[in-house]
């Protein structure tokens, strides 16, 4: 009866096909694994010594008598050069480094390995589902163990291969021509280039090149107040991430006074306030609190340091605050004797501290509503003012004779009256007369006076006197975000909504004011520098200069959201950005400077320079992307591949292809003119079972490998039609042009033991192919040799990253490495030091000339 089956006979007869298609398949591997089998036993005899069973008249094998190779094999070897005996395991005894703390927000990889298209095998371990076997040379027998899971880092499963406690990440099989390493349980095999007869031949150790932190683009303004001040150096001292910038205005390198930055880098986790001692000298950062890469929680801390040394002077308050430090303040008028500071916890604790002695002399629960600033009344160390969401306080503080807990801390509550109560008060400043002036969510400063202490006022405590409102004037439109009392008695106040900076005189007079560009946010804070020139920090993380009567101009800028896409220039000291927050920027990397950006209007993922550095092609959220000219800006392509977000793009070494590595399995080949203004589709690669992560061109750019999602590795001939390379065994000599693919033999050795596949988000081999950096998602940038095939290969670590670090790549001539933190949105410019930390690496052939085959397998 055709047709007239039952709703579940279709599905159940194709399930009962494929099965009986994937017990065919076992057969055969069975009689193929029986017939290896056969032929390692045939040669273990041929190679054996004559024994007392053999003809005295039969001659015992010779090494010129070996059977031939199989195919595929490198013909200078012989079966026992190849054969490892009963060696399945090595292992590199080198210690990892240790695991940094940090944010975990990589993209979460699927489990498992489906089957590929054509019944191929990825080296991630997807099953065949046809009768064309397993990859790798024909005739030969790869014996490895099964996976197994076992959970060592909170679920994660190990990078070790199974066994027991004795287990190695990494094992050959009987040939002892592939390696493989296991990631949430999947088989990932990597072939071993013919030209490497042991890894004892690599190099080992950590690289003997440095990085050494020249550059931090950005400035935390966004989210984050007390955090723009100048230093009696001159210098102007901000944050970002776990960084601490010192910058002399007006030097870059070489520049008036040294110029330049200087980095205090003491912080595990991002820092979220800052004060300076009365001595212009001492700074006391806070951070937040974080989790390391265990998970575990690590605690805020403040840390007092020297300015001019960069060497910490006191660790304050460990195991004291929760969650973060939201406020900090040293006292004035006894030089700087005590550091008030708020916790970011749900009672805001408001704690007393002997700066000398790093010991706690009183604590209070502050008020359940944030607390957005702290100072201490610089005529009278006694009195402390905190304020923020619908609240001024002011506390009275008695010290307990120094004795750490005896002092106490008692609160009133600042009274509004007649007066309109805002939602916030995110400012204040205490003027010369003692009076103190607040700025709030309703644009309006007010000035509050002494007055005696009234029994009916709401609040407890024993002071003589209390503060009440005094003046009222409207400033701006919108909130106002920032007040600084100035050197010649005038204020300064910088608004949200209109972005305008006001001077007032005694009285609240306006003298005069100026604006802010729009493109650059609203003030966020305000500092003073040398005679009339102004800081401005802005909620676009922008740092401006300048003064009310010639304007201000940019001297340090940053991007405002996540950022994932970078590449360099082909031949510049030149680099390109973007991300969450839609914007595409071009970095001068010798002037420290924003050259250009522009709003993207969507979220950009990926970028890459075409080889003649005229136009760069940026992948886009959405599945579309775009090609600018460098120069003029212009957009010269806008073509979108399915709808899926593009995670890479990149340019062929002879800039005749552009490859677009989507989130829909597929990697789009376009061609490329010459000038690569024009592209036109050249096909599609087609394969893989989940998201393309990263691909590299062959240096020949005739070929291309790929990773994804679930940790394959595949090759592509794309030159002659966008082919899957079905046998991974003979690209194992092939050379690329870049290596940013996290997953292949030359990088296996960079992963940590008891990774879940997403502890790595990026890669980038240096030009010279010396060392490999690596993008953790804990905060830290690593440095190893190259190759890096070694199991637990050592590196050297770097943080200052405030989150997961999501792209690095090496400029041009491998005199700069550029690393992009994820949520921080910080820049990070490295210098790369060469041995003994002289310079920059020699710019020479690679260390490892071993890697390239005597003869190509690439015909």
């Amino acid at each position: 009866m055709d047709g007239a089956g039952g709703p579940g006979e279709g599905p159940a007869q194709e399930a009962l096909q494929s099965l009986s298609r994937r017990l065919q398949v076992q057969e055969k591997e069975m009689e193929l694994v029986k017939a290896a089998l056969a032929e390692a036993l045939r040669l273990l005899r041929l190679q054996a010594p004559p024994t007392s069973l053999q003809d005295p008249g039969t001659p015992g094998p010779t090494r010129d008598s070996s059977p031939a190779a199989p195919p595929g094999l490198p013909p200078t070897r012989s079966p026992s050069s190849v054969s490892r005996g009963t060696q399945t395991e090595t292992e590199v005894e080198t210690e990892p480094s240790p695991g940094p703390p940090g944010l975990s927000n990589g993209p979460a990889a699927p489990q498992g390995g489906g089957e590929e298209p054509g019944g191929t095998q990825s080296e991630g371990g997807g099953s065949s589902s046809s009768g064309t076997g397993s990859p790798g040379p024909p005739g030969l027998l790869r014996l490895v163990q099964p996976p197994q899971r076992t959970d060592t880092r909170g679920g994660k499963d190990p990078l070790s291969s199974p066994g027991g406690p004795g287990s190695r990440r990494s094992n050959y099989n009987l040939e002892g021509i592939s390696v493989k390493m296991f990631l949430r349980g999947r088989p990932i095999t990597m072939y071993i280039p013919s030209g490497i007869r042991s890894l004892e031949e690599l190099p080992s150790g950590p690289p003997p090149e440095t990085l050494s932190l020249d550059w931090v683009y950005g400035y935390r303004g966004r989210d984050s107040r007390s955090n723009l001040f100048v230093l009696r150096s001159g210098e102007v001292v901000y944050f970002i991430a776990c960084v601490v910038v010192l910058y002399r205005p007006g030097g870059g390198p070489g520049g008036p006074g040294g110029g330049g930055q200087r980095h205090y880098r003491g912080h595990t986790d991002c820092v979220r306030c800052l004060a300076v001692h009365p001595d212009g000298v001492r700074v006391a950062s806070g951070q937040t609190a974080g989790v390391d890469k265990d998970g575990k929680p690590l605690q805020p801390v403040v840390h007092v340091w020297d300015s001019e040394t960069l060497l910490k002077l006191q660790e304050i308050g460990l195991g004291a605050f929760e969650r973060g430090v939201g406020a900090l303040a040293f006292s004035v008028a006894d030089l700087g004797a005590f550091l008030c500071v708020v916790d970011d916890s749900n009672e805001h604790m408001l704690s007393v501290w002997d700066c000398s002695r790093g010991t706690k002399l009183a604590e209070i629960k502050s008020t359940n509503d944030s607390v957005l600033a702290v100072g201490f009344n610089p005529r009278d160390s006694s009195c402390i003012v905190t304020s923020g969401k619908s609240h001024v306080h002011f506390w009275n503080w008695s010290g307990g004779a120094g004795v750490p807990g005896n002092g106490t801390l008692t609160r009133k509550q600042g009274v509004f009256g007649k007066y309109k109560k805002p939602k916030f008060i995110p400012c204040f400043v205490f003027l010369p007369d003692g009076d103190i002036l607040t700025g709030d969510s309703e644009g309006n400063i007010l000035t509050w006076g002494r007055s005696l202490s009234d029994s009916r006022t709401p609040g407890r405590g024993g002071a003589k006197e209390t503060y009440g409102i005094v003046a009222q004037a409207h400033a701006h439109e919108g909130s106002i975000f920032a007040l600084c009392l100035l050197r010649d008695g005038t204020v300064l106040s910088g608004g949200g909504r209109d972005r305008r900076l006001v001077q007032w005189e005694p009285g609240l007079v306006a003298l005069q004011e100026a604006e802010i560009p729009e493109h650059f946010g609203a003030v966020r804070a305000i500092a003073e520098g040398p005679g009339s020139e102004l800081l401005v920090g802005t909620t676009k993380n922008a740092l401006l200069r300048g003064d009310l009567d010639q304007g201000f101009s940019p001297v340090i800028q940053g991007h405002t959201d996540e950022l994932w896409g970078l590449c360099t220039h082909p031949f510049q000291n030149r680099f390109l950005t973007c991300g969450h927050d839609r914007q595409l920027c071009l970095w001068d990397g010798e002037g420290h400077a924003l050259a250009w950006s522009i709003d993207l209007k969507e979220t950009g993922l990926c970028a890459d320079f075409h080889p003649s550095g005229a136009v760069v092609a940026v992948g886009l959220n959405t599945g579309r992307w775009l090609v600018l000219d460098t120069e003029t800006r212009e957009i010269v392509s806008d073509i979108t591949d399915g709808n899926e977000q593009l995670s890479v793009v990149r340019y062929s070494p002879d800039g005749l292809y552009l490859a677009i590595g989507s989130h829909d399995n597929m990697i789009y080949i376009y061609s490329v003119s010459s000038d690569g203004a024009k592209s036109s589709r050249f096909g599609r690669c087609v394969g893989h079972s989940s998201f393309i992560t990263h691909l590299d061109w062959s240096k020949d750019g005739n070929f291309i490998m790929s990773n994804s999602g679930d940790y394959e590795i595949l090759y592509w001939d794309v030159a002659g039609g966008c082919k899957l390379l079905r046998n991974r065994y003979e690209s194992r000599d092939r050379e690329w042009a870049t290596y940013t693919c996290v997953l292949g033999f030359h990088v296996y050795g960079v992963w940590p033991d008891g990774s879940d596949g997403t502890d790595i988000n990026s890669l980038c081999r240096s030009h010279n192919e010396r060392v490999v950096a690596v993008a953790d998602d804990f905060c830290k940038v690593h440095l190893f040799q190259y190759p890096c095939a070694r199991a637990k290969a050592p590196s050297l670590v770097y943080g200052g990253h405030g989150s997961h670090v999501t792209s690095v790549r090496f400029t041009h001539d491998d005199s700069h490495l550029v690393s992009l933190g994820g949520k921080d949105a910080s820049i990070f410019q490295w210098r790369v030091l060469g041995p003994g930390g002289a310079g920059p690496a020699p710019a020479t052939p690679s260390r490892t000339p071993s890697l390239s085959p005597a003869s190509s397998l690439d015909v």
